[in-house]
């Protein structure tokens, strides 16, 4: 919205200002932090009127986690509602990757958010239905593969960039979409299986949202491509506004989140997130470095996978209890360590990430 404001420059006054991406991605990120820092404690006043008892809490979980009753979940809304403002007021509006990312970001955030509502209402940990959850992912998804596909350069449509190796494209043709669907919707899912420990979770979006900050503004620029040997895709340099305010809107849940949290991200978070990290991440070109820079969250995904997969064939588990965070947990580890811990390992992997934009 602000982008228009360019109408009203000359060429060299406060006005030309706003043309700049990373000016309006420094305004993005201080409108969602702010926008955290006002409106977090109302919202979570107000959910814990809702709420009542809050989320509920595992029966078979770590027994540290059993202080936890009564926090109220659905934080979420928070960061969902500043990285969203946010976005709509400094980002070009004509950009259609930005609407792209939007669109799954709200759209999982509706499924975490009803996913979320049926836990309290219900006072279980059950939800809505796994199944109808994985459909409407697996739409939200389809469309939004389908659609970057409808938006990438001729030569890049329908294809797998391989990162390190430079010119590297794989033609996945008409399993261009399925292979978006799996990014998007294992991304969301990922984020979620690891958000288990106050802070846990949204220390390392924020890290990762920094990383494909950088790579979307460096793919959107035609001299940075260049220069760094990627593949040049237009417009996604918009991206780095809304990578900017997910980190902005991050703090200011983090304020709240932080040991001993006074509000949990909840589904509505957690799946809005990771989704749209998966979002950015097919718009950009960048899918396999998603892993990379994600690496954290596929482990806990996996960690997850192996446990059920081994439990089914003999019946013993591998971990103590999964996601792997909460065997730590078992083993004897406080809470913070795990957590700073996690942190420093998602951090160590961004630069791993950002390092294959050069390594060609």
């Amino acid at each position: 919205m602000f982008y228009w404001l360019t109408s009203l420059s000359d060429g060299g006054d406060f006005f030309n200002l706003f043309r700049y991406i990373t000016f309006r991605a420094g305004g993005a990120f201080l409108t969602a932090l702010i926008f955290g820092f006002m409106f977090g404690k109302p919202l979570i006043n107000v959910l814990r009127r809702k709420q009542g008892k809050g989320q509920p809490i595992r029966s078979d979980g770590p027994e540290g986690h059993f202080a936890k009753v009564g926090t109220p979940t659905m934080g979420g809304l928070l960061i969902v509602g500043a990285l969203t403002t946010s976005t709509l007021l400094w980002a070009r509006l004509d950009t259609a990757y930005v609407w792209m990312v939007l669109f799954v970001t709200l759209s999982f955030a509706a499924l975490g958010f009803a996913d979320d509502y049926a836990k309290v209402r219900k006072q279980n940990t059950a939800g809505v239905s796994g199944r109808l959850r994985i459909v409407i992912g697996l739409i939200v998804a389809g469309i939004a593969g389908y659609w970057a596909s409808t938006l990438h350069p001729a030569d890049l449509t329908n294809q797998l960039a391989v990162p390190v190796f430079k010119d590297t494209l794989i033609n996945l043709g008409i399993l261009f979409v399925p292979f978006a669907i799996f990014v998007i919707v294992g991304a969301a899912n990922a984020v979620n299986f690891t958000d288990g420990l106050d802070g846990l979770a949204i220390v390392p979006v924020m890290i990762a949202a920094g990383t494909f900050g950088i790579i979307s503004y460096a793919v959107g620029r035609i001299d940075f491509s260049a220069y760094l040997d990627v593949h040049y895709v237009p417009d996604t340099g918009e991206l780095l506004i809304f990578c900017m305010a997910l980190i902005g809107g991050g703090l200011g849940f983090l304020w709240y989140n932080a040991p001993p949290a006074a509000v949990f991200m909840g589904d509505t978070g957690s799946l809005a997130l990771g989704g749209a990290l998966g979002a950015i991440a097919v718009a950009i070109k960048h899918e396999i470095v998603l892993a990379v820079v994600g690496g954290l969250f596929v482990v806990e995904t996996l960690s997850v996978i192996i446990q059920v997969l081994y439990f089914k064939r003999t019946g013993k588990r591998v971990f103590l209890m999964a996601p792997i965070h909460h065997h730590y947990e078992k083993k004897g580890w406080s809470e913070p360590q795990i957590v700073i811990r996690f942190w420093i390992i998602a951090l160590i992997l961004a630069m791993v990430g950002l390092a294959t934009l050069k390594v060609r």
